[in-house]
């Protein structure tokens, strides 16, 4: 089971929460004017200039109400153009592969956010964010379009990632990372990315746009609002921000170049596969990551959902699974017989879980069992019956050091391809821009 990164959505709820986000009052001949004007002509859809006058209203909010000062209009307009085409892009994409998101499982992720907001019912949150004047229609349609580019992701980038033992071991063997194992970095940054088969004029224009935005840096601007202007990266309207990072997390590139800084320091523009970048230090400590965690044996019985079987019906198949089990049928023979999980061969049998490795919902229930016990849960998966065998604490040391070798290798390999799949998108599509000034 791959864990879906919940945390991508808070950045949503932020963006909802601003005045901006909310329906605003148009002077109707404007926006019979604006409506009409296609700006942006991406494979058979189009971006009108209402359209992205209305998301640029909602950035300027979002902005304002960081306390991000703004960057010129026409940058920031251009930016904003650039991300909805990729954004169109990636819908396209979805859409014809097949990859999407029902309201049961919008529901679902919803339901998460309001927990993790200290809400208990998804009802009391929509209600919340409706008072504050979210149009909660459109809220939906953003985390739905959160889910669906991480779906993508998943599937087109990161189920692809091959790491080897090999790279492991290289990794672990090169000393002086291991030696600043235990620094944390907090980081911002500015991307601009480099097209895949870039011609010289090309990489030339990116690499003088990226100076442009560590000119601006130099003559006092904050880093936020050169972001906001310049960065092509999918975090540049929160300021470029990383959030924290291991040292052996970090490209060893880029560590070399942060070990000359102090907090509040930016590096010069440096080079990489997938462009041209500027990092910020903001903070810097010493950290040490624990080595002996909780662990869980368990086991489930898993009863999918799709277009085919609808969610009652799944509840309803695990309801009388777990009727059978509690007349005393065998968990392991239920699991071998009903089970739609890969593990149903083992007897539904997960072997030993570590914190993090299942879905937030799955990775709750069991926490919530105890020895011996069995619960129902439902995930993005389907339903589950969990059946908790065994805990024990255990000292991970070792595996915990590979284990954070192949996440830290991941890391940057996985956003080197996701870039690389973003450019492929790109180049095999036909935009066609009709900006009044006709800038690209």
């Amino acid at each position: 089971m791959s864990k879906i990164n919940f945390t991508l959505f808070l950045s949503a709820i932020l963006l909802a929460s601003s005045p901006a986000f909310a329906d605003e009052k148009i002077d109707p001949q404007l926006q019979v004017a604006t409506i009409d004007a296609v700006i942006a002509v991406v494979n058979d859809d189009v971006i009108t200039q209402h359209e992205l006058d209305e998301r640029l209203r909602t950035v300027i909010g979002q902005l304002k109400k960081q306390g991000t000062p703004l960057p010129e209009h026409a940058v920031l307009e251009k930016q904003i153009l650039e991300r909805m085409i990729t954004e169109m892009l990636q819908a396209q994409y979805a859409k014809e592969s097949g990859v999407r998101v029902d309201d049961t499982q919008l529901d679902l992720a919803l339901t998460r956010i309001a927990q993790q907001n200290n809400f208990q019912t998804l009802a009391e949150f929509l209600v919340k964010l409706e008072s504050e004047g979210v149009n909660v229609k459109k809220f939906r349609e953003e985390i739905r379009s959160e889910i669906v580019s991480t779906r993508l992701r998943e599937r087109e980038v990161e189920s692809k990632l091959v790491i080897s033992d090999t790279e492991v071991d290289n990794y672990l063997g090169n000393k002086e990372k291991m030696v600043l194992e235990n620094e944390e970095y907090h980081l911002a940054h500015i991307l601009v990315v480099v097209p895949e088969q870039a011609s010289a004029d090309k990489i030339r224009a990116a690499h003088d746009r990226a100076e442009q935005a560590l000119a601006q840096l130099t003559s006092g601007a904050s880093f936020a609002q050169v972001s906001a202007g310049f960065s092509d990266a999918k975090d540049a309207l929160k300021g470029g921000d990383l959030g924290w990072r291991q040292g052996d997390r970090i490209p060893p590139l880029f560590l070399t170049e942060l070990q000359t800084l102090q907090p509040g320091q930016n590096t010069a523009v440096l080079r990489s596969p997938s462009g041209f970048h500027i990092l910020k230090l903001v903070e810097k400590r010493n950290g040490s990551a624990p080595v002996v965690i909780t662990q869980t044996h368990a086991r489930h019985i898993l009863i999918k959902t799709s277009e085919i079987v609808t969610e009652a019906e799944a509840q309803k198949r695990i309801l009388e699974i777990k009727q059978r089990l509690d007349g005393g049928a065998a968990f392991a023979e239920q699991a071998k017989r009903y089970s739609q999980d890969g593990s149903a061969q083992q007897g539904g049998d997960l072997d030993w879980l570590s914190p993090g490795q299942t879905v937030p919902e799955f990775e709750e229930a069991i926490n919530k069992l105890k020895i011996g016990e069995t619960g129902m849960v439902q995930t993005q998966f389907g339903w589950h019956l969990i059946q908790v065998l065994e805990r024990r604490s255990t000292d991970v040391s070792e595996q915990q050091k590979r284990q954070q070798a192949r996440v830290s290798i991941g890391s940057f390999k996985s956003e080197e391809l996701y870039q690389d799949w973003l450019r492929q998108l790109r180049d095999r599509a036909f935009v066609e821009y009709r900006l009044d000034d006709g800038q690209k």
